[in-house]
């Protein structure tokens, strides 16, 4: 479903009033139309099913000397998100992914844009990962997916408790890494 550039506008300046604000004053005048671009870059997942990213990053390669050891892991994908209870920041957070190919494997890129993608939604950091996971079964083909999440919430670090030093992991096991603790350990602990 398409963003509503024009009802997004509507209740950004709806939003500026409710606040006290005067939309027509100088700094304010082009901000509905401003902010309404930027959540609609910054929530551009919304607008896909975990299908199409699936299709839209799905490029991948066939597997030559496969083996029932190989492993690809990326780490260090940097992403953010907003969490549906507040419509507050997620940040500074780091996303870990591995699987073991099934025959084919995905473009590098493929999996931090799909990491990207996903987390451009209003959700929990614990749905980033499972929605992450069931992405790259479908696009890689395969089941064996872990996905590691740590992050800040601003809904915890700027507001109520305002634990600032606070951060959140979260792990999404699929397949194998869901039973075999040392596959796991091959992804947790950094070479």
């Amino acid at each position: 479903m398409a963003i509503d550039m024009e009802k997004l506008q509507y209740h950004i300046r709806g939003l500026l009033e409710a606040i006290g604000e005067d939309p027509a004053r100088e700094g304010l005048v082009e901000t509905p139309e401003r902010a309404a671009r930027m959540y609609a870059e910054m929530l551009e997942g919304c607008q896909y099913s975990n299908q199409e990213i699936a299709e839209m990053f799905g490029k991948t390669f066939t597997q030559e000397n496969s083996g029932a050891q190989d492993l690809v892991v990326m780490r260090d994908i940097e992403v953010f998100s907003f969490c549906e209870h507040h419509m507050a920041l997620m940040y500074d957070m780091k996303v870990t992914i591995a699987y073991l190919p099934a025959g084919r494997v995905l473009g590098l890129s493929k999996m931090a844009r799909i990491a990207e993608m996903a987390a451009k939604r209003l959700q929990l950091q614990e749905r980033i990962g499972s929605d992450i996971a069931e992405i790259i079964q479908l696009a890689a083909g395969c089941q064996d997916v872990a996905v590691l999440i740590e992050g800040k919430h601003s809904c915890m670090t700027a507001r109520g408790i305002k634990n600032t030093p606070a951060v959140t992991s979260t792990q999404t096991l699929r397949g194998r890494f869901a039973e075999d603790a040392a596959l796991l350990a091959r992804v947790v602990q950094k070479p």
